[in-house]
């Protein structure tokens, strides 16, 4: 099961990817997040994990397997019978603004089912990320 949402965001690429990659940030400005804690020290970038807890949902640890900086970012969360992989893509428009790509995919031999009983949830959720990352970016928060 994959799901995806876009949104435009009229802020420069700098600022976009400040917030995106502020993950013990998220909470502040996206109501799908209750906690993000980095594991280790230092910036966002390949191999780095983050606990996540979400509202209704166990905490889950993500690892960044692909970084492209001021680019792209890609996660993994790996459970009984299923991996969620989501994934976090700029696209700079001609005008100064970025589309952002926030997408989260679940495989293994539960990951349909999963994906079936949390679609909504995921729908939801991925929205708010993207309608909470488009405010903080615009509103000069980064």
């Amino acid at each position: 099961m994959r799901f995806e949402v876009s949104r435009r965001v009229d802020a420069g690429p700098a600022a976009v990817w400040a917030a995106l990659t502020d993950v013990e940030q998220w909470p502040k400005w996206t109501d799908s997040m209750t906690s993000v804690r980095l594991l280790g020290e230092g910036p966002l970038r390949a191999g780095s994990r983050a606990v996540v807890k979400q509202p209704g949902l166990l905490a889950q640890v993500w690892q960044v397997i692909e970084f492209t900086e001021g680019r792209e970012f890609t996660w993994v969360a790996r459970g009984p019978g299923a991996t969620t992989t989501g994934s976090h893509v700029l696209v700079p428009e001609g005008d100064g603004a970025v589309t952002v790509l926030l997408g989260l995919e679940q495989r293994g031999p539960f990951g349909a089912l999963i994906g079936l009983l949390l679609g909504r949830v995921t729908r939801r959720y991925l929205t708010m990320e993207a309608e909470g990352l488009k405010r903080a970016a615009e509103d000069a928060l980064y």
